[in-house]
């Protein structure tokens, strides 16, 4: 259950909730130009475009959740369990694994025009990162500073959508949730006329927005606020307001009890800057705005440079 989001002022940005029950002991991961990158089918990689993100790193290896190249290129991969499909090798393809899919576009490609060639040749395949990390069911949105798409590998194909409106979730498949959102088209973030006397609340404009904490009630609440958002052009004010909407969609501890005893929280929440390169985040436990440039960092080195999650609640004391 995650929910990822663009965001546009004088700047791009793009980010996501992760929203899961446990921790992959994930941290923010810089891979710089001349790290080399194997991929199981492909030749190995180099030199490529410096990347950086959230990803756990097993084996040496960045296993990204979401990430931005140094071109301003993004990516992030979101649960999709049921629908997800990735085949048999294909000799005439691209074979590449869920888990190389983001190294391998963003390692690549400047935007999205470069990405989608890329894609007309891959096979997103079944194979593991090892015996005990089996394949994760994922569909990905992929985002510039101008327009993004949504990639799901099913039964039936690859299929690439555009997305105008910048906003990705789970299942159902991608083409449901834009049908979907037909049935919200009255919302609005002004305040109707009331034809029987007088109104008892502001806001009444988006009377009937979903609340719940499904897949596709969170797609629909985040296409409403992020459309209707407004804030000022600065770099503080837009990181504040990106992270506002994707508070809009948040897990709360208790609210979404699993079989397994555990809660589904929003473990980060990610905002990227694709202009400057910089990674925001925050984490359930901390709410304070941590942040990682890539530009800060020796982009020409040859190994992964990794920045431990701020967790602990950081509480500015005035008095």
């Amino acid at each position: 259950m995650c929910t990822a989001i663009t965001y546009k002022t004088a700047d791009s940005y793009f980010g996501r909730n992760l929203d899961l029950e446990y921790s992959y002991n994930e941290t923010v991961t810089v891979t710089p130009r001349n790290f080399t990158f194997y991929f199981r089918k492909k030749k190995k990689i180099f030199s490529h475009y410096g990347i950086l993100g959230m990803a756990t790193v097993e084996e040496n290896y960045p296993l990204y959740y979401d990430a931005v190249n140094e071109h301003g290129l993004g990516m992030a991969g979101l649960n999709f369990p049921d629908n997800a499909y990735f085949g048999e090798e294909k000799d005439d393809k691209d074979n590449i694994s869920p888990f190389e899919f983001i190294p391998w576009i963003l390692s690549q490609c400047k935007n999205v025009y470069e990405a989608e060639k890329l894609l007309a040749k891959i096979n997103l395949c079944n194979i593991n990162f090892s015996e005990n990390m089996p394949v994760s069911p994922l569909h990905w949105i992929i985002a510039d500073k101008e327009k993004s798409i949504t990639v799901e590998s099913m039964r039936d194909g690859l299929k690439i959508y555009k997305n105008s409106l910048g906003v990705l979730t789970n299942n159902p498949p991608f083409d449901y949730h834009m049908n979907y959102l037909c049935d919200f088209s009255n919302l609005t973030p002004y305040q109707r006329k009331n034809n029987f006397g007088k109104h008892y609340s502001r806001g009444l404009g988006a009377k009937g927005l979903p609340g719940d904490l499904s897949s596709t009630s969170r797609f629909v609440r985040a296409v409403f606020t992020k459309l209707n958002s407004i804030s000022d052009k600065g770099e503080n004010e837009s990181v504040s307001q990106f992270f506002h909407i994707l508070n809009s969609v948040e897990q709360v501890r208790g609210c979404v009890r699993l079989e397994n005893g555990k809660n589904m929280i929003t473990f980060y929440t990610s905002c990227m800057n694709l202009d400057k390169g910089i990674y925001y985040y925050t984490t359930y436990e901390n709410r304070c705005v941590s942040a990682v440039c890539m530009y800060r960092c020796n982009l020409d080195g040859n190994e992964l440079i990794n920045y431990p999650l701020e967790k602990n609640l950081i509480v500015n004391k005035q008095n």
